[in-house]
C-alpha cells in the first residue's frame, strides 16, 4: 500500500513536471513569436525613417525627437529581457546634445538631415546587435539530439568529415582563429610620446623661442642667442622624455595576440574513417574530434559520448572546481551551462570524449569574449586628464599674462615689436618646462619601486589611478584564494575535526578510525603525481603538479603529509580490479581491490548518497550498527561544512566475502554485479580553496583607506559567500544591528542580475557597501564595472582567466595576476601582481596615493619659481627698471636646480593618514587644485620673488645704482650708443659695463631663488606633519639639495660661463641675502601646518591645505 501510494504520488509530481515543461514551452513560442514581431516592427521603423527623409526640411527636430524616443521606449518595453538599455540611453544623450546645440545655432536644415543619419545609423546598429544577441540566445546545438546535429552539419560520428568537403569548409569559413587586430605603428606610438600632453605645450615653448629669436632677427638686424638655445634645449628634453615613455610602454603587446598563444597546436580528429592529428587552424564546424586528458580543447564542441570527462572552465566561467561533462541533452539552460558542451580553450583534466565541433575561431565563446575586449575603448586616466586639465590652466594663465603685458607695454608707448618679445618672453616663462622630466622620472620610479614590492606597473599613469581606487571588483579564485583545493576538516570516529597545516603523519600514525578514513581516500582516488623528468629539480610538496582533477588532488596531497608513505603506502597493497567513475547522476565512485586474497569495495561520493547506501559504521577497529544519532551528527557535520564554503565528501568500504566473490570471480561496472548496498560508513572530508592568509588584514586597510571591495566570481553563492565572510568582505554584525546589517550586505547570483536594469544595478551597488555577485558571467562582470564607473567611482579589476579580460580593459584600472593569470589578462592589464596575493594591492594603493601626494609636492615646488621668473618681466616693463633675470637663468632653475629636488619628492615617506583617508574623488580633487595655486602663487611664490628682489636691488645699490635712480632706466640702459650714463653717485657707465652689472644681477637673483627653494622643498614634504616629524630621511631629496646648491655654484664660478649662460661670480656675502627668507617660509609653513592639525576643518585648512 506504501509503494502504491509513493507510485500515485510520483505520477502526479510527473504529471505537474509535464504540465509546467508544456507551459515553458509555450512560453517560448509566445516569447519567439513577440521578438519576430517586434523584428518585423523594427525593419517598418526603419522604412518609415526612410520613406520621412524627404520631409525633415519641413518637420521640427524637436517633433521627430519626441517621435523616435516614444518609439524607442516601445520597443525596450516589448523586448524585454534583451539589454537594448545601454543603446537607448546613449541614443538619447545624444540626441538631447544635438537639440542643446541646435537650439543655441538655429534649427537648420542640415544639422536635422545629419541628426536623422546618425539616428539611422544608431537604429541599424542596434538591430545588428540584437540579431546577433537573439543568434546567441536562440542557439539550440545543445538542445538538438545528436542524430539531428549530425544531420543538419553532413557529418557520420563515426567516420568523420571528408577530406574535400573540410578543405571547402575551410576554405568558405576561415582558419580556427582568431581575428587579429590593427596594429598600431611604432611610429605613431612615438610621435604620441613626443606630441602628445605635456610636451604639446613645450612644443609651442620651442617654437615661440624661435618665432621670438627670427622675429629680433629680422627686425634689428641682430638678435640674442638665449632664445635660439632655449628652444633647442626645450626640444632635447621632449626627445628623451618621450624616448623614456616609449621605451617604458613598448613592451606591451596586443590584446588578440595574447588570445591567439592559447590556440592549441594540435588536435585529434576523424577524418576519412581514419583517426589524424592536426593544426589546430585546420579545424572546421563538422569535425569530429576526440578529447583526452591533458589536451586543450582546440573549438566549441557538442559531447557524443563521453568517460569520465572532467573540463576546468575556469577561463571560461570562472568556477574553480573541474565540471563534469555528459552526452546528455538538458531540457533547458543556456548553451555556457550545458553540460554536453566543452569551450575552445579550456582545458581536459579527466576522462576522455569524442564531440562534434558547433563554433571555431571568432564564432566560440572565447571568440565573442576577445571581440568584446578589443571593441572596449580605453578609458583615459585620471592622471591624464588631470595633465590635460593643468595644461589648459598653464596655457590658459601664461596666454592671459602675455597678453596683459603686451597690452601693458603699449599702453607705455613701446613699439610693437618690444611687446611681442615682452608676450613670447613671459608665456616662455610660464611653461614649466621640467615638468614632464619630473613627472616622468617620478613615475617611473615609483613602478620600479612597486616591482620590487611585485607589483609590475605596465602603464604608468596607472600607478596615481590606483591610489584614487573608490571599488575593487575582485575575482576570488586565485585571488583572494590559493587556488589549490586542501583538505580543511575530517570527520570519523562520530568526531570533526580541523586539518592544521602543521600536521604530519604522526599525529595520526595509531589512530585507526583515521586509518580506514585514509584507505579508502588513497584508494578512491584517480589523482596521480606528474611524473618528475630526468633533469627536473625536486619540488617541495605543495608546488608538485598533480593529474587528476581538484578534489582527488586536494585527497592525494593531504594523503602524502598525513600517512607515513603516502597514497601509494596503500595503492601497493590493494590492487584496482574495477572503477565505477564519478558521474553527476549518481555522484560517486566505487572501486573494486584485491588485497590478500580478498576483494574489497572503496567507496567515496555525496554525504547524502554515501550515508543511503550504509547500515553500519566504523568506530576505530570495530564496527557498530548506524542508528539515528550517528546519522544525526553525520547530517549536522555535513551543513556546518558546506555552510562554511566546503566541499564534503563522504567515504565507505566494505569488505567481500570469499565465498560469494571467489578470486575468480568477474565483476562487472554496468550494471554492478557487486553489493553497493549495506555499506560500512568510515567518514567525511571537508575542502576548499583556502583564502591567502594576508588577505584579511588586506581587507581591512582598504575598508580603512575607505575603498569597497566587491567579490565577482563564478563560483556558487555558498561558497562565495563564505569566503568573502573569511576574508572580511562581508562582516559580522551585532544583533542589535541586524536590520542594517541585511541593507549592508547581499549576494547576487547571475541570473538575479540578469534580471535588474542598469539603474536598479547602480541604485544596488549605491547602497550596499558588502556585495558578492556569484555565478557570474563575463559580461554580467562587465557590466558591474560599467555601474560603478556610472556612479563616478574609480574602478579596479582583478582578474587571472580569459573570461575577466573585457572587464579588465573597461575597468579605470586592470589587475591581473603574474602565476596564473593567462597571457590574455596580462596583456590587457595596466597593473600586474607577480606574486598573485591580494595584499599586493593595498601596497599598490598606498603607492598610488603616495605619488599623487608626491606629485602635488613636486608641482606647488615647481610652481613657486615661477612668481619670481615672472614679477621681474613685470617690473621691466611697468617700473622701466633694467631686467632683474635673464631668460637663461629662467631656464638654468626650471631644467637645472629644480629639477632634481623635484624628482626626489618622489622618494618621500608617505604621511601617516594615507591609508586613513577616503578616496580622492578625481572630479573635485584636482592634481592642481585652487589652493595649491593660492600657496604656491599667492604665498610662497611672492615671498621668493621678495627675496629676488631684494638681492637684486642690494647687488644694483653696491655698485650706485639705488633704486630711486633705477626707475624708468631701462630705455637708456638697453641702449648701445649711451656710454656716459650715470649712477646715483654721479659715476659713468659704460654700455658693455653695465651689461656686466646687470648679467650680475641675474645671477644674484638666480642664487637666490635657488636659496629659497631649497626652503620651499623641505617645505612641501608634506601636507599637514611638522618638518620636525617627518624628519630629513629623504636621502635622494638630501642629495638633491647638495646637487642644487653645487649646480648654482658651477652656474657661477665655472669658467666661460660668462659667455655661455651670460652669468658672472658673485661675492660670498650676496649668497646670504637670500636666507632669512628661506627662513620665514619655514616658519611660515610650520606655523601654517601647526594650525591646521590643532583646528582642522578652519579657514586655514580649506583654503590653504592643497
Amino acid at each position: 500500500a506504501d509503494v502504491e501510494k509513493a507510485k500515485r504520488k510520483v505520477e502526479g509530481d510527473l504529471k505537474l513536471t509535464q504540465e509546467a515543461v508544456a507551459n515553458l514551452e509555450r512560453n517560448k513560442k509566445e516569447l519567439e513569436q513577440t521578438i519576430q514581431r517586434k523584428d518585423k516592427e523594427l525593419s517598418s521603423l526603419t522604412v518609415k525613417l526612410e520613406d520621412k527623409q524627404s520631409l525633415f526640411e519641413e518637420l521640427s527636430l524637436q517633433k521627430k525627437i519626441k517621435e523616435l524616443q516614444a518609439r524607442i521606449e516601445e520597443l525596450e518595453e516589448e523586448v524585454g529581457r534583451v539589454n537594448v538599455k545601454k543603446q537607448r540611453s546613449d541614443l538619447v544623450r545624444e540626441l538631447e546634445e544635438h537639440d542643446e546645440r541646435l537650439e543655441e545655432a538655429g534649427s537648420a536644415t542640415s544639422a536635422q538631415i545629419e541628426l536623422n543619419k546618425k539616428r539611422e545609423a544608431e537604429l541599424s546598429k542596434l538591430h545588428k546587435d540584437l540579431e546577433e544577441l537573439r543568434r546567441d540566445i536562440d542557439t539550440d546545438v545543445h538542445i538538438k539530439s545528436a542524430a539531428d546535429l549530425l544531420q543538419s552539419l553532413e557529418v557520420n560520428s563515426e567516420q568523420g568529415l571528408s577530406t574535400i568537403v573540410a578543405r571547402n569548409r575551410l576554405r568558405d569559413q576561415g582558419p580556427n582563429a582568431l581575428t587579429p587586430p590593427k596594429r598600431t605603428l611604432g611610429i605613431q606610438k612615438i610621435l604620441h610620446r613626443f606630441c602628445g600632453g605635456f610636451s604639446s605645450l613645450i612644443w609651442v615653448g620651442a617654437i615661440l623661442c624661435f618665432g621670438n629669436y627670427f622675429l629680433e632677427l629680422n627686425t634689428y638686424g641682430e638678435a640674442s642667442e638665449d632664445h635660439l638655445w632655449i628652444g633647442l634645449v626645450l626640444i632635447v628634453l621632449i626627445l628623451i622624455t618621450g624616448v623614456f615613455s616609449y621605451y617604458q610602454d613598448s613592451k606591451s603587446s596586443s590584446i588578440m595576440e595574447s588570445f591567439q598563444q592559447m590556440v592549441p597546436q594540435r588536435a585529434k580528429v576523424l577524418r576519412d574513417s581514419e583517426r589524424k592529428e592536426l593544426l589546430a587552424t585546420e579545424l572546421v564546424v563538422g569535425d569530429i574530434v576526440l578529447l583526452e586528458i591533458g589536451d586543450r580543447v582546440p573549438a566549441d564542441i557538442r559531447i557524443l559520448e563521453c568517460q569520465g570527462l572532467k573540463v576546468d572552465n575556469a577561463s571560461i566561467t570562472g568556477e574553480s572546481i573541474p565540471l563534469i561533462r555528459t552526452a546528455n541533452i538538458p531540457q533547458t539552460g543556456s548553451v555556457i551551462q550545458a553540460k554536453n558542451m566543452v569551450f575552445f580553450s579550456t582545458n581536459v583534466v579527466e576522462g576522455s570524449g569524442k564531440g562534434i565541433v558547433v563554433a571555431c575561431g571568432d564564432h566560440t565563446v572565447m571568440g565573442r569574449v576577445a571581440k568584446l575586449t578589443s571593441r572596449l575603448p580605453t578609458r583615459p586616466t585620471p592622471l591624464s586628464m588631470e595633465i590635460h586639465r593643468f595644461m589648459k590652466l598653464v596655457s590658459c594663465w601664461a596666454i592671459f599674462l602675455g597678453v596683459s603685458f603686451f597690452t601693458m607695454s603699449i599702453a607705455m608707448g613701446h613699439n610693437w615689436i618690444d611687446s611681442v618679445l615682452f608676450l613670447i618672453g613671459i608665456i616662455v616663462a610660464n611653461v614649466p618646462e621640467g615638468i614632464v622630466a619630473t613627472m616622468t622620472v617620478s613615475l617611473t620610479l615609483t613602478a620600479k619601486r612597486m616591482a620590487s614590492k611585485n607589483c609590475l606597473v605596465k602603464n604608468l599613469e596607472a600607478i596615481e589611478t590606483l591610489g584614487c581606487t573608490a571599488v575593487i571588483c575582485s575575482d576570488k579564485t586565485g585571488t583572494l584564494t590559493q587556488n589549490k583545493m586542501t583538505v580543511r576538516h575530517v570527520w570519523y570516529n562520530g568526531q570533526l575535526c580541523e586539518v592544521m597545516s602543521s600536521d604530519t603523519w604522526r599525529k595520526y600514525v595509531n589512530d585507526p578510525g583515521f586509518e580506514n578514513l585514509a584507505r579508502v581516500a588513497s584508494l578512491c582516488n584517480r589523482a596521480e603525481w606528474a611524473p618528475i623528468l630526468k633533469d627536473e629539480p625536486l619540488l617541495p610538496l605543495n608546488k608538485r603538479k598533480i593529474l587528476g582533477d581538484a578534489s582527488d588532488a586536494a585527497l592525494l596531497r593531504c594523503m602524502e603529509v598525513l600517512v607515513k608513505g603516502g597514497a601509494d603506502s596503500f595503492r601497493k597493497n590493494y590492487v584496482k580490479i574495477l572503477e565505477i567513475p564519478f558521474n553527476s547522476t549518481d555522484k560517486f565512485q566505487a572501486n573494486i581491490h584485491l588485497f590478500h586474497g580478498k576483494y574489497f569495495v572503496s567507496f567515496k561520493g555525496a554525504p547524502e548518497r554515501v550515508l543511503e547506501r550504509c547500515s553500519t559504521i566504523a568506530f576505530g577497529n570495530e564496527t557498530k550498527a548506524l542508528n539515528e544519532e550517528t546519522k544525526s551528527a553525520y547530517t549536522e557535520s555535513c551543513y556546518i561544512l558546506a555552510n562554511n564554503g566546503e566541499r564534503v565528501l563522504g567515504f565507505a568500504d566494505l569488505e567481500l566475502s570469499t565465498k560469494a566473490f571467489p578470486m575468480d570471480y568477474h565483476f562487472e561496472a554496468d550494471p554492478p554485479n557487486f553489493p553497493l548496498e549495506n555499506l560500512r560508513l568510515i567518514g567525511l572530508m571537508a575542502m576548499m580553496d583556502p583564502p591567502r592568509p594576508t588577505v584579511p588584514d588586506a581587507v581591512y586597510k582598504c575598508r580603512c583607506a575607505g575603498i569597497k571591495i566587491i567579490m565577482v566570481t563564478g563560483d556558487h553563492p555558498d561558497t562565495a559567500k563564505a569566503i568573502a565572510k573569511y576574508v572580511g568582505i562581508i562582516t559580522d554584525h551585532d544583533d542589535h544591528n541586524n536590520n542594517n546589517a541585511r541593507k549592508q550586505d547581499i549576494v547576487v547570483t547571475g541570473t538575479q542580475l540578469r534580471d535588474l536594469l542598469p539603474e536598479q544595478l547602480d541604485q544596488l551597488i549605491r547602497q550596499h557597501q558588502e556585495i558578492v555577485f556569484a555565478r557570474t558571467s563575463p559580461v554580467q562582470k562587465l557590466q558591474i564595472v560599467e555601474s560603478c564607473q556610472r556612479l563616478h567611482l574609480i574602478t579596479a579589476v582583478t582578474g587571472d582567466g580569459v573570461n575577466d579580460s573585457p572587464a579588465l580593459k573597461k575597468a579605470d584600472i586592470g589587475i591581473a595576476m603574474g602565476i596564473t593569470g593567462s597571457d590574455v589578462s596580462k596583456q590587457v592589464a595596466d597593473l600586474i601582481l607577480l606574486d598573485d596575493n591580494f595584499a599586493s594591492i593595498v601596497t599598490g594603493i598606498e603607492e598610488g596615493r603616495r605619488i599623487f601626494d608626491n606629485l602635488k609636492s613636486s608641482i606647488a615646488y615647481t610652481l613657486a619659481s615661477n612668481v619670481p621668473e615672472i614679477t621681474p618681466f613685470l617690473a621691466f616693463i611697468v617700473l622701466g627698471i633694467p631686467l632683474p633675470v635673464g631668460v637663461i637663468c629662467i631656464l638654468c632653475i626650471d631644467l637645472g636646480t629644480d629639477m632634481w629636488p623635484a624628482v626626489s619628492l618622489a622618494y618621500e615617506k608617505s604621511e601617516s593618514d594615507i591609508m586613513l583617508r577616503k578616496p580622492r574623488i578625481p572630479q573635485s580633487d584636482h592634481l592642481v587644485s585652487r589652493k595649491l595655486i593660492f600657496m604656491a602663487y599667492g604665498q610662497i611664490g611672492i615671498i621668493e620673488a621678495c627675496a629676488g628682489f631684494f638681492t637684486y636691488f642690494v647687488v644694483m645699490a653696491e655698485h650706485g645704482f639705488l633704486p630711486k635712480r633705477l626707475l624708468g632706466l631701462r630705455s637708456m640702459w638697453d641702449s648701445s650708443v649711451v656710454n656716459d650714463l650715470e649712477d646715483s653717485f654721479g659715476q659713468e657707465w659704460t654700455y658693455q659695463q653695465r651689461k656686466v652689472l646687470e648679467y650680475t644681477c641675474h645671477t644674484a637673483f638666480f642664487v637666490s631663488i635657488v636659496i629659497a627653494q631649497m626652503a620651499d622643498v623641505m617645505v612641501c614634504k608634506t601636507r599637514r606633519n611638522s618638518l620636525l616629524r617627518q624628519g630629513m630621511g629623504n636621502w635622494a631629496l638630501n642629495l638633491g639639495l647638495l646637487l642644487e646648491i653645487a649646480l648654482a655654484c658651477v652656474v657661477c664660478y665655472a669658467p666661460y660661463m660668462d659667455r655661455i649662460l651670460k652669468t658672472y661670480p658673485l661675492k660670498p656675502e650676496w649668497w646670504l641675502l637670500g636666507v632669512p627668507y628661506a627662513i620665514i617660509i619655514l616658519i611660515y609653513e610650520e606655523l601654517r601646518k601647526w594650525w591646521i592639525r590643532r583646528h582642522p576643518g578652519g579657514w586655514w585648512d580649506k583654503e590653504t591645505s592643497y
